[in-house]
C-alpha cells in the first residue's frame, strides 16, 4: 500500500457510529464535591486547590455520577498508583467525558501514543522520542526566544495587556506550527480546536461530533498538502515513518497529529499564563527573580508544581475493589497531578509558592508510561517566555484581579489576564 492510498479515503468514513457508550450529560451546581464532582463548573476553574485539598482530608477518593460515573484520587500515592498501574486501567481515552469508545480501540487509542495501553504504546512514544530531545528541541529556542520579543514589541504604547491572549497563548502555537509545518496564521483556529476538545465536554453529542470533524478535517487537509509538498517537519515524518515494517495507519498519523496540536499548545500556554499570573499578584518573587534571573528555572519547576496545569483520565479495565471504593469497568479515573502536587504528605508548605525549592520532584508533566513526551520542549518555552518577559517587562501587577478567567476541562490555564505594565 502506497503512502498516497492511505489517505484516499477518510477513516472515519468507515466507522460504525454506534461503536462506543454514551452517558446522560448532567450538569448544574455541584452540592457536594465528595460525591457529586464536576471539573467543568465555574468554581473548580477559578480556584479547585480548597476544594481538592479539603476532599484530600474527608474523602481522598471522591465519587461522581456525573459523566456516566467516576473517581478522583487527591492524594499524590493514589494518583501515582493509578498512574503506574496499566493492568487494571487503560489509557483508550484520557478526556474524561459523556462518551466512552469501545475497548476495541486498545491498545493504539485515538491520539496514540497519549491514549495508547502497553504494548503498544511503547512503540508508538518510541516515534517520536527524536523530536523532543534536548537537543532537538534547542535548536528551537533562538526562534522562540525572537518571537517572544516580537510579542512584547507589539505592546508599545499600552499600559494594558492581556498576558495570556496577547503572549502566552501565542508562543507554543508557533513553535507546534513549524514543528508540524502548519500555516502560523491558523493560530485562531487551533484556540477553537482546544477550547472544543478539553472544554466542550458537555455539549450536544452531534455538536462535540462536529467540533470533532472540524479538527480532523483540517488535519487530513494538512496531510494531503505534505504529500503534495512534502518538506522536513514532524508532520511528513509521520506521514512517512513506519511501525512493524508498515507504514502507520491513517488514523495513527491523524491521531498524533491532533495529540501534538491539542496537548502541546494548551498544556504550555497555561503553564506560561500561571507563572505570569503568580508573578503578576506576588512583587516579592517578581522582584526577587529580576534581580537574580540565575533562580529562574528553579521558580519555574515551582511554578509547574503549584500550578500544574494537565489532569489525565484512565478507565477502569474490570470491577474491582480498589483502595477501599468499588469501581466498575469502564469508571472514569480523573489523574489530577495538581491535586498530587500540593499534597503535603509529599511535599512540604504544599500549598505555597516556594521560588527557591530546592528538592521539587514534582508530577506537573505526569507519571508512570504517559509521562509528557514533550516535557524538555515545554521547559524550554516556558524559561524563554519568562526570560523574556522579566528582561523587558520588570515591573507589572494584575490590572483587575477579578477579571482573570481560568479555564474549565482537564487543562487549567488563565484564558484572560490582563496585567499593568510599567
Amino acid at each position: 500500500m502506497s503512502v498516497d492510498d492511505r489517505f484516499t479515503r477518510d477513516f472515519r468514513e468507515e466507522e460504525d457510529e454506534a461503536l462506543g457508550t454514551r452517558s446522560e450529560i448532567i450538569t448544574g451546581p455541584v452540592e457536594d464535591w465528595a460525591t457529586d464532582f464536576s471539573h467543568l463548573e465555574p468554581e473548580w476553574a477559578a480556584d479547585p486547590y480548597p476544594i481538592l485539598d479539603d476532599l484530600r482530608q474527608r474523602c481522598p477518593i471522591a465519587h461522581t455520577g456525573r459523566f456516566g460515573g467516576g473517581w478522583l484520587p487527591t492524594r499524590y500515592e493514589d494518583v501515582a498508583a493509578v498512574a503506574y498501574d496499566t493492568e487494571r486501567f487503560s489509557s483508550r481515552s484520557i478526556v474524561m467525558s459523556n462518551f466512552r469508545p469501545p475497548r476495541e480501540l486498545a491498545p493504539v487509542g485515538g491520539t496514540p501514543p497519549i491514549s495508547s495501553d502497553p504494548p503498544f504504546h511503547h512503540d508508538a512514544r518510541k516515534l517520536l522520542l527524536p523530536a523532543f530531545t534536548k537537543t532537538a528541541v534547542s535548536r528551537r529556542e533562538a526562534a522562540a526566544r525572537a518571537y517572544c520579543h516580537s510579542l512584547i514589541d507589539a505592546f508599545e504604547g499600552r499600559d494594558v495587556v492581556d498576558a495570556a491572549a496577547d503572549y502566552a497563548q501565542h508562543i507554543p502555537i508557533r513553535v507546534i506550527s513549524d514543528m508540524l509545518g502548519f500555516p502560523p496564521e491558523d493560530g485562531p483556529r487551533f484556540r477553537v480546536f482546544i477550547e472544543n476538545v478539553l472544554e466542550g465536554v458537555n455539549l450536544p453529542p452531534e455538536e462535540r461530533m462536529a467540533n470533532f470533524q472540524e479538527l480532523f478535517d483540517y488535519l487530513y487537509a494538512q496531510i494531503h498538502d505534505h504529500l503534495d509538498n512534502p518538506r522536513d517537519d514532524l508532520t511528513t515524518y509521520l506521514i512517512d515513518a513506519e511501525l512493524y515494517g508498515q507504514k502507520l495507519q491513517p488514523e495513527h498519523v491523524s491521531g498524533t497529529m491532533a495529540l501534538l496540536l491539542i496537548a502541546g499548545i494548551d498544556t504550555t500556554w497555561s503553564a506560561i499564563g500561571a507563572s505570569l499570573w503568580h508573578l503578576a499578584k506576588t512583587p516579592a518573587d517578581r522582584e526577587r527573580l529580576v534581580a537574580e534571573p540565575g533562580l529562574l528555572p528553579t521558580a519555574m519547576e515551582e511554578f509547574l508544581r503549584a500550578y500544574a496545569p494537565v489532569t489525565m483520565a484512565r478507565l477502569v479495565k474490570e470491577d474491582m475493589t480498589w483502595q477501599g471504593v468499588d469501581m466498575k469497568a469502564d469508571d472514569w479515573i480523573l489523574l489530577s497531578f495538581p491535586s498530587a502536587n500540593r499534597d503535603p504528605e509529599q511535599f512540604d508548605r504544599a500549598g505555597e509558592v516556594v521560588i527557591d525549592r530546592e528538592v521539587n520532584r514534582h508530577a506537573a508533566f505526569g507519571l508512570g508510561i504517559h509521562r509528557c513526551v514533550g516535557s524538555h520542549l515545554a521547559r524550554m518555552e516556558l524559561r524563554v517566555a519568562l526570560e523574556v518577559w522579566l528582561e523587558r517587562i520588570p515591573s507589572f501587577s494584575l490590572a483587575d484581579p477579578e477579571a482573570v478567567r481560568w479555564a474549565s476541562g482537564q487543562v487549567r490555564g488563565p484564558r484572560s489576564l490582563p496585567v499593568r505594565i510599567g
